[in-house]
């Protein structure tokens, strides 16, 4: 896959290169991954929080969610938002809303994302999220006495996150390893380079440093050439981040010991070596560079991308795993996107016709023949219906419930537009780099306004 580009991103002048770890330099095989995650929330939700046994019958269906999508906590939906804030598609439990129920219950009102009520489901670690979430609330409109729908969603997230941080993943993770961790020796190769060129590389991850090494360990180690250890390889290894706080709250920062993982408080100049916590501040400032001469790589559209926006000026880059799925449907797709698109433009060009008599007809006062109007009429209907067949048939190359990730309808996704605004640029692995020189001046392509069409 290749680079897209969302801003000039001249690579010669960037000398740091910043990682997030989970879903970025380590890929997770994530249906594997969610699939069991799933299974462990609701143990721990029928132990922790006492719901009821039968919510262990629950399977994990993958598709149920895509990233990008938002759960409206106060009535319990899932929403896919366009750009503007719309709601474009939207599930009650397991089954989609009616459009004229949609309509009634959203009007014209814009799903804002700072709303309390709404939350955000835009990585790969809250597919299993929105699966369960969607789940309860069938199991719950069917009868089965579980919390109200806000108080599931926090209690899905809350219990989602202790799964996190206790160990209940990790460990399982480190017992079995092969079976959710993806080697990718491109990346490695990618790592090497950037060093011969003089880029200095770091990692910046909420993971703590236990599991941080275990994963380079086995994801980073086997295939190095030039450095015997992915603590060479990266200048700086910062571990607990905790961002997006990591990039606007002052907090201080541990030096971990490699050997013994013991920590101490790091004082003075952050230097070679690994930590716990910190400020992206001081860690620019220590760097002795500017905002513009670090590139920071995510996943995590807020934790990663948003916030470093808003709070430094470091470049952006986004790994977006999915889009490589999406991409290939796009491709296999094409030929009924084309044949949409000439019907979509015979349809235009019928009802210009139509506004054309509407004027002879009230504006110039001319006889206008019912057989003339029916005529457009039917032959409008026949191309609608053609357009409606050949949309069911785009449909099936993309997610069975949600279609594209990046696409409401007609208009961008509100995740596409997200990407669009904070992400310089974005691939589907960091590995997709490889194919251009670090020194590359990435341009993007002019956009076309819909007056210059």
């Amino acid at each position: 896959m290749g680079i897209f580009i969302n801003r000039t991103l001249n690579m010669k002048k960037i000398k740091a290169i910043g990682f997030d770890m989970d879903y970025t330099i380590v890929r997770y095989k994530t249906e594997a991954f969610e699939k069991f995650t799933h299974a462990e929330v609701l143990k721990k939700l029928v132990s922790e929080k006492k719901y009821p046994k039968e919510i262990l019958k629950l399977t994990f269906d993958f598709n149920r969610v895509i990233q990008g999508l938002v759960i409206d906590r106060k009535k319990g939906n899932l929403l896919k938002v366009s750009r503007f804030g719309k709601v474009k598609s939207s599930y009650h439990g397991l089954f989609p809303i009616d459009f004229k129920e949609q309509q009634k219950m959203y009007c014209n009102g814009v799903i804002d994302l700072s709303d309390p009520h709404i939350q955000s489901l835009d990585t790969n670690f809250s597919v299993s999220n929105g699966v369960l979430y969607s789940q309860l609330i069938e199991l719950k409109k069917n009868g089965l006495p579980l919390p109200d729908f806000e108080t599931l969603a926090e209690e899905v997230k809350e219990v989602l996150d202790i799964c996190h941080s206790d160990g209940t993943l990790k460990n399982h993770v480190r017992e079995n390893i092969a079976d959710y961790i993806i080697q990718d020796a491109e990346v490695v190769a990618l790592f090497e380079r950037y060093k011969r060129y003089g880029k200095r590389l770091l990692v910046i991850t909420n993971s703590d440093y236990s599991y941080t090494k275990l994963l380079l360990d086995y994801a980073i180690n086997p295939f190095l050439k030039e450095h015997k250890d992915w603590s060479e390889l990266f200048e700086i290894t910062i571990t607990l981040a905790s961002k997006p706080r990591f990039f606007n709250v002052k907090t201080p920062f541990l030096a971990i010991d490699p050997i013994t993982g013991l920590m101490t408080n790091a004082e003075g100049k952050i230097t070679k070596g690994i930590y716990q916590g910190g400020f992206a501040g001081k860690l620019q400032q220590d760097l002795g560079l500017e905002g513009d001469e670090i590139l920071y790589l995510g996943d995590h559209i807020y934790g990663d991308v948003v916030s470093i926006k808003k709070s430094f000026n470091w470049r952006t880059a986004l790994v977006l795993d999915p889009l490589k799925e999406e991409i290939e449907a796009i491709k296999s797709s094409a030929h009924i996107q084309l044949e949409i698109d000439k019907q979509m433009a015979v349809k235009e060009s019928l009802e210009r016709m139509l506004n054309e008599i509407d004027i002879r007809k009230n504006e110039l006062h001319q006889d206008v023949s019912k057989e003339e109007l029916n005529t457009l009429f039917s032959d409008i209907d026949k191309v609608n219906t053609s357009i409606s067949e050949l949309l069911d048939q785009h449909k099936k190359f993309f997610n069975p419930y949600w279609g594209e990730m990046m696409r409401a309808g007609l208009e961008e996704s509100r995740f596409a537009d997200q990407v669009e605004k904070y992400a310089c640029i974005y691939m589907t692995k960091v590995a997709d780099l490889i194919s251009y020189s670090p020194r590359t001046y990435f341009r993007p392509f002019r956009r076309v306004l819909p007056h210059e069409l």
